[in-house]
């Protein structure tokens, strides 16, 4: 057996330095710290950590290097009725391990209570049964790689499932797809860049653990939201997965990505974490010090507070957890090179006591953070406790997820009345929960559809989830689709309806591509990808949830990418002023049906469904990275829900004297309908988009 010397509280997790391997761990309660390190046969040794430092238990093994598995057990009180609930028959992984070897295997010992008796402290050994954390050797060449630092203005994120996006591509091999590996194959690289995707926004690829009632229902926790390991990339979505090599895969799947010009943007699960409330595993934090790293009940400490709807919340009161949340950031951005974090329920972080607070420690500390405040943040600004519905309360940093942009362009399109003036406002970048804090455009995050929910196609084919194959009575998942199936439930033959489907599917990715603001597009929606209605494929590891690549992706895709990134006044860094000058109608003028500049009634009229808008290029205020004005073209987009077609007339030689088609979602404009002057009638088809450029 090796000696064990001191080493160093700091840093937390396993530290190789090329001699030995460094381990510190954090645990206010703990009386006694044991190290424990397997063979390739599972067999195990222990070693007490000798030292301890502020509450840091620390030793240093020499010898001991990458490939070594090991994990803790914590020796200290378990009483749950004052929060604490130390076990060491547990083996306990480490909250700072870079790398998981193995998977949990479901047994009655991984719970500190027999099954059946909850007040029956259970002391059988979890160990055969528990995964291993890996030793790592954190050398990896980079070569010049650098991060593409896209600004968000230009930006179009495409968010994606490592396995899900690649596990039934036919160009990646076989033993590739599903992994880090098939991501940044080229076939996927090229296919992203022929989107104009410069952001791919990361499912949890933190190590996670589905839920046990899940597993024994035959299920498994697919998309990830189950974190148990916040610096460890997860090992089933490595093609080796061995020894620590899902590390060098992943910083190889980041490498190739930056070379293409792509960002990788991590969807963040700091909420809570996989071993739920206090009838759940102990199989990391909760042995280690529970009352530190979870929120207890203040009238009785053997439950959890639950923000999250997932058994726990993070305790951010607690510096600790803090801690290893700003650690975890700074080590992806450091070592794995990733280019920002998406945070899952963001508004559970900020909750200080009961009240989600803007100013929390929590986001103090990333604003201070010279490392973490540079990347992109952006936040789901909700959570599922009172008061959690935060969207455009973040702080000037963040960017948000627009759940209230998903939700009025859906009812648009669908006809449904009075949403006219909210739906001009989220075209516009959603200035009305923005500007008041000095963000601009591109704190939105604009989506129609996203992991959670509908795909497009599913989006104008059902009017109702169909969630029976997740083995719960079709309860789960949101009732508030907003979605219309265009008259008849699920798939059909009938050609007017999917002719009606087609055109609903392109009016709702033009309104996201041209709408200022940042877009996120969901993987699979450019191929026409379905879920067969089910809206909450959570625990669908198979190709209800997996994208089928049996359809080419729709070139209609491309040209909205290509004419969002090829014109500014679709990107703009500043909000609309609506303010005329002497020289030039209003940067925006928005438009009835007849040609004429809305009024207040107009505005206000509950049945009104159509409408234009003006996009004046030569009146972009914004300057270029060289201070020099913008300017672009001009744009007039022509916009009807209604069930019939519309005729606009369009508006006065002050706007332009001669206009010619860029797109049409219903493709009815052709030949010389294609040119048009001022004045001139133009007929939209039923629930179409029109788009024209101002021609010189």
């Amino acid at each position: 057996m090796p000696e064990v010397w001191p080493g160093e509280p700091y840093p937390l997790g396993a530290t190789w330095d090329g001699t030995g391997t460094n381990f510190a761990l954090f645990s206010e309660v703990a009386t006694r710290v044991e190290l424990c390190l397997f063979d390739a046969d599972g067999n195990e040794e222990h070693y007490d950590l000798p030292e301890v430092d502020g509450y840091l238990w620390h030793g240093y093994l020499p010898g001991i290097g990458p490939g070594q598995r090991y994990g803790y057990r914590v020796h200290g009180p378990y009483r749950p009725e004052h929060g604490h609930r130390c076990n060491p028959a547990k083996l306990l992984l480490d909250p700072y391990g870079k790398a998981v070897e193995g998977e949990v295997r479901w047994h009655e010992s991984l719970f500190s209570y027999r099954f059946g008796d909850p007040d029956a402290f259970n002391d059988d050994d979890s160990g055969p049964y528990m995964p291993k954390n890996v030793v790592i050797n954190p050398f990896f060449d980079w070569g010049d790689d650098r991060p593409p630092r896209v600004p968000y203005h230009q930006s179009l994120i495409y968010e994606a499932h490592v396995k899900g996006l690649t596990k039934l591509h036919p160009g990646i091999p076989e033993e590739q797809r599903g992994t880090y590996a098939g991501l940044a194959h080229p076939v996927m690289i090229d296919h992203l860049t022929e989107l104009g995707v410069t952001a791919v926004e990361l499912m949890p690829v933190h190590q996670h653990v589905p839920e046990h009632a899940m597993v024994a229902r035959g299920l498994t926790n697919y998309w990830g939201y189950n974190t148990i390991g916040f610096l460890a990339p997860h090992n089933r979505y490595s093609s080796s997965g061995e020894y620590g090599e899902q590390v060098l895969e992943f910083k190889a799947m980041v490498r190739a990505l930056h070379e293409a010009g792509i960002e990788v943007i991590l969807d963040v699960v700091y909420n809570h974490t996989a071993e739920g409330d206090h009838l759940g595993p102990t199989l990391s934090f909760r042995g280690i010090d529970n009352a530190s790293y979870y929120r207890l009940r203040d009238d009785d400490a053997r439950y959890h507070l639950d923000y999250t709807g997932c058994g726990n919340s993070l305790n951010v009161r607690s510096p600790h957890s803090l801690q290893l949340i700003m650690d975890s950031l700074r080590y992806w951005i450091l070592e794995m090179h990733v280019d920002g974090f998406r945070f899952d329920l963001a508004s559970a972080l900020a909750r200080e006591l009961h009240d989600v607070d803007r100013l929390s420690a929590f986001f103090d500390l990333v604003q201070q953070d010279p490392v973490v405040s540079q990347v992109k943040l952006i936040a789901e600004p909700w959570d599922v406790g009172e008061g959690g519905y935060q969207v455009g309360n973040f702080p000037p940093l963040w960017t948000e997820w627009n759940g209230k942009y998903r939700d009025t362009v859906r009812d648009f399109w669908r006809g449904h009345y009075a949403t006219l003036p909210e739906f001009a406002s989220r075209l516009t970048g959603s200035s009305d929960l923005y500007e008041h804090s000095a963000r601009r455009p591109f704190a939105s995050i604009n989506f129609v559809t996203c992991h959670d929910g509908f795909t497009l196609n599913d989006l104008v084919s059902y009017n109702v989830k169909h969630n029976d194959a997740n083995l719960e009575a079709n309860r789960d998942g949101t009732d508030d689709n907003r979605s219309w199936n265009c008259g008849y439930e699920g798939p059909t033959d009938d050609p007017d309806i999917n002719e009606l489907r087609r055109r609903q599917r392109r009016n709702f990715l033009a309104t996201l591509f041209l709408s200022q603001g940042v877009p996120m597009l969901l993987a699979g929606d450019e191929l026409g990808r379905t879920q067969h209605g089910n809206n909450n494929a959570y625990c669908q590891d198979n190709e209800i949830s997996w994208v089928s690549w049996t359809n080419s992706p729709d070139d209609f895709v491309r040209l909205l990418s290509t004419l969002r990134r090829d014109h500014p006044i679709f990107q703009r860094r500043r909000f609309f002023t609506g303010e005329p000058s002497d020289e030039n109608p209003a940067d925006i003028v928005w438009l009835t049906p007849a040609g004429e500049a809305m009024t207040d009634d107009d505005w206000h009229a509950g049945y009104a469904k159509s409408i234009g808008v003006f996009l004046n290029g030569d009146a972009i205020t914004e300057p270029d990275p060289r201070g020099r004005p913008i300017r672009d073209d001009s744009f007039l987009m022509l916009i009807s829900a209604h069930s019939e077609p519309v005729v606009f007339t369009l508006p006065g030689p002050e706007y332009g004297e001669r206009w010619e088609l860029v797109l049409d979602t219903a493709d009815a404009m052709t030949g010389e309908r294609s040119r048009l002057k001022a004045r001139d009638d133009v007929q939209v088809h039923s629930h179409a988009l029109i788009v024209l450029r101002r021609s010189v």
